[in-house]
């Protein structure tokens, strides 16, 4: 098999716990977004516009739908001979078998795969942010730098700094202390979870790493500390555009909302960088004569009677006559029936929200309803709450 240069090994096996209701039968990179997408499309649609043909896609945690949603990756047109997207889920052989331990076991369970491309180069995305991304111009950087280890970085808040992996660098770029959620960072250069390393020299410590009994086979917590302590040339490539962690409930509503903008902060229409996705093959949209639409995004198969402001609808998604839609996601295939009103929620998929009920308020935390939740006639739903079947008490 002829080597490349770079192949891209991508993590989407996270359970996304601070997801709820969401990721309870489904993994974080498998759940929809912006209407007619789900979050894995934007590293994978990243990698094809980058011109990156081989991709592994780790998978692990409830990991049917995402397989079945890859398929043969002819969506994002990385359906190749000599590459394209493969799942990678892990495997249990003899003895050493297991489950991946941390990000860094995972790619270590797939050295072989790595090893048939031979790349001078691996590229390592998170498959849970919505973010457009060159990733060759990063590896333009991480040449120019002779570096062994390039990791993506943008400031954010002083106030987020805590929570995410902060860079110390001086003034060329190169990293001299990587600190995994500080107390008090000294700087607010945050990883976005993308990293470029010479193959030779992630193969050399991540057989290291696995070798060690005491580490936790992490990237922050082991193999960037570990690098560091070892003089490697670790450098920072400063990504400025618009970067979003959807790992909260509301992180994931405001990333919704934010399509909405005018102009949005993430422009799906860009036909220079698209954002490609699995077609749900299905019907134009249709508002009847009673529905009213305004600054929303309505996709196919959608069929508005009542009125939908400021919300992005997914597709198959009905709305009954007087039912109300107003800055919510409500995702695939979900019913909204007659009289009742959704306001600053996330409804999952295959939802029925019957009659007359209320979802969230205009003031307070997103409220979210779990996927195939049937709500009774009347139900209130109140801010910052999760309700799915088991909640309304099914069974008992």
């Amino acid at each position: 098999m002829r080597s490349k240069q770079m192949i891209a090994m991508l993590l989407a096996g996270g359970q996304g716990s601070r997801l709820g209701l969401l990721t309870r039968v489904m993994a974080k990179p498998a759940v929809p977004f912006g209407g007619r997408y789900r979050i894995i499309d934007f590293p994978l649609s990243n990698c094809t516009n980058s011109g990156i043909d081989t991709v592994g896609v780790l998978t692990q945690y409830q990991p049917l739908e995402l397989n079945s949603y890859i398929g043969s990756g002819a969506s994002w047109d990385l359906d190749l001979n000599g590459g394209g997207v493969y799942v990678l889920p892990p495997y249990v052989q003899g003895s050493e078998g297991r489950w991946y331990s941390g990000t860094a076991n995972a790619i270590y369970q797939n050295l072989g795969f790595i090893d048939q491309y031979d790349p001078e180069y691996v590229l390592i995305l998170s498959g849970d942010h919505i973010y457009k991304m060159d990733y060759s111009r990063m590896l333009d950087a991480h040449k120019k730098n002779n570096a062994d280890l390039t990791i993506a970085v943008r400031p954010v808040p002083w106030k987020d700094a805590p929570s995410f992996g902060i860079m110390n660098t001086e003034s060329d770029n190169r990293i001299f202390e990587f600190e995994e959620k500080p107390k008090q960072p000294k700087s607010n250069l945050a990883s976005m979870g993308v990293y470029i390393f010479t193959y030779s020299e992630l193969k050399k410590y991540l057989t290291e790493d696995n070798a060690d009994p005491n580490s936790k086979n992490d990237f922050g917590k082991n193999i960037i500390p570990k690098m560091l302590g070892d003089g490697r040339r670790l450098f920072a490539y400063s990504f400025e555009d618009y970067w979003k962690d959807v790992g909260t409930i509301a992180s994931l509503w405001e990333a919704h909302m934010d399509l909405l903008k005018n102009p949005p902060d993430v422009d799906l229409n860009d036909r220079r960088w698209p954002i490609y996705a699995k077609n749900p093959v299905m019907p134009p949209h249709f508002v009847g004569p009673e529905g009213e639409v305004e600054n929303s995004m309505i996709t196919e198969g959608c069929e508005i009677y009542g009125k939908v402001s400021g919300s992005v609808l997914s597709a198959g998604v009905i709305v009954e006559e007087g039912a109300q839609v107003k800055d919510s996601a409500i995702m695939p295939f979900t019913v909204i029936k007659k009289g009742s009103k959704v306001v600053r929620s996330i409804v999952a998929e295959q939802t029925v929200i019957g009659e007359g009920c209320e979802v969230g308020q205009e003031d307070g935390d997103i409220a979210l309803v779990g996927q195939g939740t049937v709500l009774p006639d009347g139900y209130k739903v109140m801010a910052g709450t999760q309700v799915n079947n088991e909640t309304l008490g099914e069974g008992k």
